[in-house]
């Protein structure tokens, strides 16, 4: 049987992920930590709201695409 190494653990309560259990995930947290700050630098949200606005959530989705690729399956847990 072949177990498959997540990156991201799924959280304890709720849905989603919770911090990651890899190296890899750590960068990837880092990473995406790291453009959002730069968003509010590249496009200060005063005078490019619309710019910064699509920065953050391409980042944020990005983000949820690869926690869905290499985290484990998430599930509602309230137990």
């Amino acid at each position: 049987m072949h177990h498959k190494k997540y990156w991201f653990s799924a959280k304890t309560f709720g849905w989603g992920w919770g911090l990651p259990l890899t190296w890899q995930g750590w960068v990837v947290y880092s990473v995406a930590f790291a453009l959002l700050a730069a968003g509010f630098f590249l496009f200060p949200p005063r005078q490019h709201m619309l710019a910064f606005q699509v920065h953050t959530w391409g980042v944020v989705a990005v983000l949820l695409l690869i926690c869905w690729l290499k985290g484990e399956p998430p599930r509602w847990r309230w137990r």
